[in-house]
Parts: C-alpha cells; structure tokens; sequence
C-alpha cells in the first residue's frame, strides 16, 4: 500500500471536526428538519406516474476511523416527492464504510472497509444482520459493485492499485476472495520516463484503483485507476469468479481518472478526471471491450484544480451531472450526438462542502450529494425536461458523509 495516496483521502475526514460530531446525534437521533420548499419544481406528468408514495430506504456511508465520523452505516428514509430525508439510526459493526452498493434482489447491502487491511462486509436488510466480512487482499478499498447476475462482488482498492472478485452465495453472504489484480502497467503518474519526465499529479505516486463496474452489455468489467491514467477492461469468468485482462485505455498523462459513467445505450461513457479538473467522452466496443478515450472537457469550475468525483447520465441519456469537491458544485451536462457528446450547460451550488459521491433516487428525480467536509446530505429535484436541479429544502446532517445509497 502507498499510505501518502490513501491519506491524502482520507484527511479530509477530521476537518469536520465539531460539525460532524453535531451531525453523529442528528442523525441516530433527532428528526429531520422540514424539507419543502418554496421553490421546489412541479413535477411531470410522467414524473409523477413514476414517483412512488410513502418513507423510501437511504444508507449513509461514513468513516468511522477520523474525528466527527459515524457509528457505522447510517439508516435513514427519505420522502420521494419532497425529498425530506429523516434519520433511522445505524447498523453498527461495520468499519468505514465509505462506499455502498445493494444486491440485485435488494436483499443485501455490501460496503468497504476503507482501511490498510481492506474487506468487504455484507448485510441482511430484512433484519440488519451482518453476514461477515472477507478480505480484500488490498488496501483501503474505495468502492464496489455487483455483478448484474447477483453472483460476483467487485471491490478497487485504491491504497494498493488492485481489484478484487468475491462470490455471492444465496444467502446474500460473500466467501473467500476468487480474484485479486494489481495494476503494475504501466507505471503510474505521467511521464515518468525519460529526460522530459513529467512530476506525478496528486495520487500518482503509485497505481490507485478507484473504480470497478460491469458495461452495460454485462461483457466485460472495467477498473478505473487514478494512479496509472487507465482504464482497464476484463472479462470475468462467471463460473471461476476470475479476471482476464482483454484491453487498456489510457487517458492524457496526469489527468487521473476517477469515476467512469455509461450512456443508457452502452456505447459511450463518461470519465471524471481528479487530477486534471476535466471530463472525457469515451466511446465503448462491446465485441472487445475497448475504450476510447476523448478530448478532455472543462467541468465548468474555472482554473485550479477542484477535484472533480462522480459523474451520472439520466436514465434516458439526456443529460449528465459532476460532483466538484473544491468548487462545491454540480456541472450540468446536456447529452447530445446520441451519447457522443457532452455540452457544458451550468453549475450549481451544492449546497454542502466536498461532494464526494451523488446518486439519483431509483426513479431518478432526485440527485442526492454527499458532502464530505460539512457532513450533511444535500437532495435536488431533477427538472426531467431540462435537466435542471433545484434543492430539495435544508441539508441532512450526516457524519462525515461520503456515501449516499437511496433505495
């Protein structure tokens, strides 16, 4: 493991500080503050059909290790048409939580445990059982996946540049580890040969996988690693539980990618570069699972870099958002050429401080924002004719939020 990439994560976590032990108590135990408001959008016609009623399920993930963080993964509800959030408690026992994933079947919850000896935990929602944890082989994993067949974990972990497979048993249970990869070329940071050598960017001083996920064709599983500026495609032996190795996209040197989104149709992706502050249309072969990766595009934020996280593209492909931790905003995209282009519309104000992750509510008229350094939640209407964003009332105070899963 290089401890000075994974620190440089995590180090944001205890500047908190008093906000987030604030945040700890709302969010075990007092109710939610009122989240109408005045300007929140009238839904569409075909928003309102897909809108479901009463209390939906939202998991919170945290660090439980830094000053101010959580108890273990937060529980709360949130409503879908206001997008009131209100706390539900936590399920303890779980060891830094940072990032959450549900089995397909909405039976089982798996998280990281972001940590040097890196693991993966699962658990029961009917009754919040935890089913045990397995190693990762790595450390510090930042994030994870399901196979879409429901048999497979796929876990990157960041502290060591590698991915790892776990099986899924039907119980929802993960056993022992299957598949461990580390990424070893090619070397990390940009320019790293040669007299016109270039210095590595911020977590280049080693490779740093950040990413694992299946296409949309469930083909290949793709690695997204900060540390090397690539990408890499696999295919997965789904009776062995093993990789392969079948291609390798690499992005402009010292761009760092982070987090890789598909167009609703498969053929394109959208990269969000942490190093370089910029975003690139990459296009997809589902025969041989080469990416391609395009000219970088600005995030909107000006100059400097801000960090930018995750990406999203609507369920119908219209429009794209970008968490910007520096700049504390989300960019809005508007999809065009059928997924082939991105064109920079505006940014909003998030609402919180470093934006570590977004989601949309199954439905997708909500966006949720996970504000790292102000622990709390911000929530968003999604305006599905344009794509415009408009907060859901006052944020949700969460500790140290780096994960927010609405179910």
């Amino acid at each position: 493991m290089d401890s000075g990439g994974w620190s440089r994560r995590r180090f944001v976590g205890a500047l908190a500080g008093g906000t987030a032990a604030a945040a700890l108590s709302a969010c075990d135990d007092a109710p939610a503050p009122a989240t109408t408001p005045a300007t929140a959008p009238e839904p569409s016609t075909s928003g309102e059909a897909r809108r479901p009623t009463g209390p939906r399920p939202l998991h919170l993930g945290t660090y439980t290790s830094v000053e101010g963080g959580g108890k273990g993964i937060g529980l709360a509800t949130y409503d879908p048409a206001t997008g009131r959030i209100s706390g539900a408690g936590t399920i303890p026992g779980v060891g830094d939580p940072s990032y959450l994933a549900i089995h397909p079947d909405r039976g089982t919850l798996y998280a990281v445990d972001e940590r040097d000896d890196g693991a993966v935990t699962a658990v029961r929602l009917s009754d919040r059982k935890v089913l045990g944890s397995r190693s990762t082989g790595g450390a510090a994993p930042c994030h994870l996946s399901v196979h879409p067949g429901g048999r497979w974990l796929l876990s990157a972990n960041y502290g060591s540049g590698s991915v790892a497979v776990h099986p899924i048993d039907a119980s929802g249970a993960l056993g022992e580890r299957t598949d461990l990869v580390r990424h070893t070329s090619p070397p990390p940071g940009p320019g790293q040969e040669g007299p016109h050598a270039l210095p590595p960017g911020p977590g280049q001083e080693g490779p740093h996988a950040h990413q694992f996920v299946t296409s949309p064709d469930g083909g290949h599983v793709l690695a997204v690693d900060l540390g090397t500026d690539t990408v890499y495609t696999y295919r997965l032996d789904e009776k062995a539980g093993t990789l392969t190795e079948v291609a390798q996209a690499h992005t402009r040197p010292g761009a760092g990618p982070r987090h890789l989104t598909f167009h609703p149709d498969g053929r394109y992706a959208y990269l969000a570069n942490e190093a370089d502050n910029t975003v690139a249309v990459c296009s997809y072969d589902k025969a041989t699972g080469r990416v391609t990766v395009g000219k970088a595009q600005s995030t909107g934020t000006g100059s400097g870099t801000s960090y930018p996280a995750q990406i999203l593209v609507t369920a119908d492909g219209r429009h794209a958002y970008l968490a910007n931790r520096g700049h504390n905003s989300l960019t809005r995209y508007a999809v065009e050429a059928d997924g082939a282009r991105l064109r920079l519309l505006d940014t909003v104000p998030v609402g919180g401080d470093f934006p570590r992750q977004i989601a949309f509510s199954p439905e997708g008229t909500l966006l949720f924002a996970a504000n790292q350094k102000s622990s709390t939640v911000t929530v968003f209407h999604v305006d599905e004719a344009n794509g415009e964003l408009r907060r859901a009332g006052q944020s949700f105070p969460s500790p140290v939020a780096v994960c927010a899963l609405p179910l």
